[in-house]
């Protein structure tokens, strides 16, 4: 039987098939999926809009915070994207906040079939607080981490380049680390090949 692993996914036939509260409610811990998590600002569910190249797949709430589902889309053979509630806003109320910082922590520590993480961070305010604090967890658990510095195209050419540096350099080898912009697509082909590359490598049953 041919490995299901090797098959050519096809970023733009993703999609969206269980919105889960609770881990008890997320799909089977089955196969293998790639998370997106990042602050509520850094245009997240425009990330994977253009990675799937699929636009509306992936919904922005038009108010930051207020999403707080993980969405899970199939790529087919036993292989996910998960968009992860975003995080960090301000206007959320304490309580939110916790049941947010309770539902990670459980997915992170109990889904095994979390094969990596994107990072989503905005290029001009990147390596906020719960990013660091993803990124350890991510250390620790020895998950693969891809940071896409987002809204890239905000910025020239110069001065992108040198945030790309600058993190990369305190990254060191926690995550890989490139620019992206949902805008213009730049990235998108480098992400793809960063998540077909996670597919492949890792060993699941779908």
């Amino acid at each position: 039987m041919a490995d299901k692993r090797l098959s050519k996914i096809t970023y733009n036939e993703a999609r969206l098939i269980l919105s889960a509260q609770t881990l008890e409610q997320c799909p089977e811990d089955t196969g293998g999926e790639v998370a997106f998590a990042g602050y509520s600002n850094t245009g997240k569910s425009s990330v994977i809009n253009a990675v799937t190249g699929i636009h509306g797949l992936a919904r922005a709430s038009k108010a930051p915070g207020r999403t707080r589902l993980l969405n899970f889309f199939s790529l087919g053979h036993g292989r996910r994207l998960v968009d992860l509630p975003g995080y960090g806003y301000a206007k959320v109320a304490a309580q939110v906040q916790r049941q947010w910082e309770e539902a990670m922590s459980e997915y992170f520590e109990n889904r095994h079939s979390l094969l990596g993480l994107m990072l989503i961070m905005d290029i001009r305010n990147p390596l906020k607080s719960l990013d660091l604090y993803l990124l350890d967890w991510c250390r620790e658990a020895d998950i693969p981490v891809r940071v896409l510095l987002n809204k890239a195209d905000k910025l020239s050419r110069s001065a992108g380049m040198k945030v790309l540096q600058e993190t990369g350099k305190q990254m060191g080898d926690v995550a890989t680390v490139q620019l992206f912009s949902a805008h213009s697509r730049l990235g998108v082909d480098a992400s793809r090949h960063w998540l077909d590359a996670l597919f492949k490598r890792a060993v699941y049953k779908s």
